[in-house]
């Protein structure tokens, strides 16, 4: 429940010392005692933490639902078959493979998508194997696998959930919902997908460093660690930065740390009306920090006011920006820049430039209306609600000054810039928070599709916009990855990629596992057991080549019961489908002469809690696992 709002009567006879407020007791309240259902009087976060009730009810009127159809919470409706029979090509028509939503924590779907398409990210996840049980970036690996081998159909991420599910930080951050908590819009989703965001970089730069590099980090550092270049996340996404403090008696330290993400810091200004900022400015100001905060200072040997300043020293290959809209504040600025942005875009239509700060008469917007010039232009709607830029350029000047401006996807470097300190970043993914008070909201991603993709899964190279809404999946317009309509849209996270990016690195996917898994027996339970009971592992001359047959069965256990409500007609509709973890594998050989033995015959081992062994489908007994 959220905190009461302080006593007027208490900041009224505060005084303050440094950042802490002393004021005298009112005694207007019972020691230890809070009223219920305490009115709701302070709306300043309502419309972004709370889910509205719908004044519609539950029937729609066109005209007052904002959301686009496109953009709504899609389900699965179950029928007598589970998911058999369940038409998603009508939700998707291209080869790409969507995410099914209703597993838990299925919150960060589009985000796997937008790692998916990442190519290096794609190729060093799908390279990577390690021993550990629970290791997101083999279990990436795996659903990478297996969205490349889709033509269309929707996948499951249970695997990779499971695993996160098992994580500690992931847990101590959060990340882990109750079921409840997702379906009843308690949770502020797009806080939440930024904290995923920030986690899972963290988590894979430390497992595929600990691969790849002797010097390997462990910990649970949120935003530091330790060398960057050692993994390829590092590479990608990490950037050196000096922290510098000055405390006013005029001692400076500098300290150097490393991030692989930005999070957008906005001007703290009371001023009426809003100054009107490039999305650069605002994204230089949040690189290039600068805060009043208290600190020690080792000269004083006190805490003092002191001025920290962050510089990096390197530019990052993917630039990833969490952007931290969390109240109505930063919408309103939002909504603001984006209104400024659309007056430039309309003047700039109308064949004249705009000037920063210049005002228009009505009179000069109605001669705005449609300059017969013979040109193409955008359309009005195509202008609204954008405020950041399809390209942004970057550079690091000698003196390590950063300079940062809006750039258009057209426009290539002049022949005077080095390609070496001057990036050019394209979009390449935004991911936006629906506020849908009917379904408590959801989180989709546009994501500019690359041509290696295209080319491998329909055999054509060109780039095109998507909408990843789980399983549904459509092209868009690239309008409409950076327009956020701020009362339904608000933008989460954004990630710009410098041109060219993937010359950089070795994208050969060389299937990690090897042969001999299947030969030696790689069993848990080997240390007890002397002979093979149930089964002969294979012989290196009964390797199975490409035709062989093999036959493979497969055992579950249930882990969740489904939820299923009958209807007043007798019928059963499912709302949630059991959810199964496989508990054991038995493959046969198929031909040769030992025809009808099995090779492989395995218990898995699982961490969670079973709430049906299916004994009498299965054979599996509690304590099997």
């Amino acid at each position: 429940r959220r905190a009461p709002p302080v006593d007027p009567e208490i900041l009224r006879t505060m005084k303050k010392v440094g950042f802490i407020g002393y004021a005298p007791n009112p005694r207007t309240k019972l020691r230890n005692q809070i009223p219920y259902r305490l009115k709701e009087t302070d709306t300043e976060f309502d419309s972004f933490s709370q889910v509205p009730e719908s004044p519609i009810g539950r029937e729609e009127e066109p005209h007052l639902y904002m959301v686009a159809k496109k953009y709504r919470k899609v389900t699965i409706k179950y029928s007598k078959l589970g998911l058999e029979d369940f038409d998603f090509k009508h939700y998707n028509k291209t080869l790409f493979a969507g995410l099914e939503p209703h597993i838990p924590n299925a919150y960060c779907n589009c985000m796997i998508q937008v790692l998916y398409f990442l190519e290096p990210v794609r190729c060093l996840v799908q390279n990577h194997l390690c021993q550990k049980e629970f290791c997101l970036g083999c279990e990436l690996g795996l659903l990478f696998h297996m969205l490349d081998l889709s033509r269309g159909d929707p996948c499951q991420g249970s695997n990779f959930l499971r695993a996160f599910r098992t994580i500690p930080e992931a847990s101590a951050l959060g990340l882990i919902l109750a079921d409840s908590d997702e379906a009843t819009g308690k949770v502020n989703l797009g806080r939440l997908i930024q904290s995923w965001n920030r986690f899972i970089l963290t988590q894979l730069h430390q497992e595929t460093q600990e691969q790849e590099g002797p010097q390997a980090y462990r910990g649970a550092g949120t935003s530091s660690f330790g060398s960057s270049g050692d993994s390829v996340i590092g590479q990608l996404f990490s950037c050196e930065m000096e922290n510098c403090s000055m405390c006013r008696c005029g001692k400076e330290t500098v300290r150097l740390s490393s991030t692989l993400l930005f999070t957008l810091s906005y001007p703290e200004s009371t001023e009426k009306p809003v100054k009107d900022y490039d999305f650069a400015q605002i994204l230089k100001r949040s690189i290039c920090l600068e805060q009043n905060t208290q600190a020690w200072c080792e000269n004083c040997e006190k805490y003092q006011p002191t001025v920290q300043t962050r510089n990096i020293r390197c530019l990052p290959d993917v630039l990833v920006i969490n952007c931290e809209v969390n109240s109505s504040k930063e919408a309103d600025f939002w909504k603001t820049q984006a209104e400024y942005a659309f007056q430039r875009a309309m003047m700039k239509r109308g064949g004249f430039e705009i000037t920063k700060g210049k005002e228009i008469s009505l009179g000069e917007w109605k001669e705005l209306g449609n300059p017969d010039m013979g040109h193409s232009y955008p359309s009005v709607e195509e202008l609204k609600n954008i405020w950041i830029p399809h390209a942004i350029k970057m550079k690091l000047t000698k003196s390590k000054e950063l300079d940062v401006c809006n750039w258009s996807e057209s426009d290539e470097l002049s022949p005077t810039d080095d390609p070496d300190s001057v990036y050019i970043y394209d979009l390449m993914a935004t991911v936006v928070h629906i506020l849908d008070s009917r379904t408590g909201g959801s989180l989709v991603g546009h994501i500019k599709v690359g041509e290696t993709y295209h080319q491998r899964k329909e055999g054509v190279t060109h780039q095109q916009w998507y909408l990843f809404n789980d399983f549904l999946i459509e092209p868009v317009d690239k309008c409409e990855a950076v327009q956020f309509d701020m009362s339904w849209k608000v933008p989460a996270i954004l990630y710009y990629a410098r041109r060219n990016l993937n010359a950089k690195y070795n994208l050969v996917i060389k299937n990690p596992i090897e042969a001999n898994v299947l030969l030696a027996e790689a069993s848990l339970a080997r240390k007890q057991r002397k002979c093979h009971a149930t089964f002969i592992p294979l012989m290196l001359s009964e390797m199975p080549q490409a035709g062989d047959l093999v036959g493979l069965d497969a055992e579950f256990v249930t882990l969740n019961e489904e939820e299923a409500e009958l209807r007043s007609d007798g019928t059963k509709s499912t709302i949630k489908p059991s959810q199964m973890s496989v508990a054991r594998i038995t493959c046969v050989r198929g031909q040769g002469p030992n025809e009808g033995v099995p090779f492989i015959d395995d218990y898995i081992s699982t961490q969670e809690q079973v709430v049906d062994y299916l004994t009498q489908y299965s054979g599996i007994k509690p304590g099997d696992l």
